[in-house]
């Protein structure tokens, strides 16, 4: 709620700047920018949760199509008659529309404060689904790491013994291939450290997992007991 924004396009200047009076006295206040209809455009305007329209000279319908186009973006007109509040009705049978009779500045922040509310509930969700995903992928490639450590193992101990015997016994060798050898075989055991670190890792976590649901079990036994 704290990082949420609000574009107000309005051309009375009373009416944004009493709007965004009253919502200083709120305990959650969001960022808010203040826009008229000759220069609000989608594209230029900046990113935001929720945009209120008020009275405007400007196209009203053509304002309040574009701003309801942006992806992600919830809207809310504000009515000044009942004829007006009918035809928007009619016209954006999706759209929040506030009457602009008396008490209207307190319902429109009480309906804007639910917005903003359930925009940053959405986007918590979609965040707890990426932080889920990341971490099935890291999983899954946990998971790879730990079957393959065996051929992993294998392959660097052929390695580092091909390597040992040449440079025991480099023959013809000339000085910069058995240079070359040393490079192998000093990545080959920074490999193999690597590997061996990855196994420390994989048992220490088995068993803190062992000992959190010994823990638990033992937890819930005490209290059936208690019970």
């Amino acid at each position: 709620m704290n990082d949420s924004s609000v574009v107000i396009i309005a051309d009375d200047p009373e009416f944004a700047r009493g709007l965004a009076g009253k919502w200083q006295a709120e305990r959650h206040v969001p960022e808010i920018t203040v826009a008229t209809s000759d220069v609000w455009h989608p594209a230029s305007s900046p990113e935001c949760d929720l945009v209120i329209v008020g009275p405007v000279r400007g196209n009203r319908s053509a304002i309040l199509r574009a701003a309801s186009i942006a992806a992600g973006v919830s809207v809310i007109a504000i009515a000044d008659e009942d004829k007006q509040l009918t035809a928007l009705a009619s016209q954006f049978p999706n759209l929040m529309i506030v009457p602009q009779h008396d008490g209207w500045a307190a319902t429109l922040i009480l309906l804007a404060t639910e917005v903003l509310r359930r925009v940053d509930a959405v986007s918590r969700a979609q965040r707890a689904e990426r932080l889920a995903l990341a971490s099935q992928r890291h999983a899954t490639l946990g998971r790879y790491m730990l079957e393959m450590r065996p051929s992993v193992n294998n392959a660097l101990t052929s390695v580092l013994g091909n390597a040992d015997l040449l440079l025991i016994e480099p023959g013809d060798a000339s000085a910069d291939r058995r240079e070359q050898l040393r490079a192998i075989h000093t990545m080959a055991l920074r490999l193999n450290e690597i590997i061996q670190r990855f196994s420390s890792l994989a048992t220490e976590m088995w068993a803190g997992e062992i000992a959190s649901q010994v823990e638990t079990e033992s937890t819930g036994k005490h209290a059936l007991t208690r019970s």
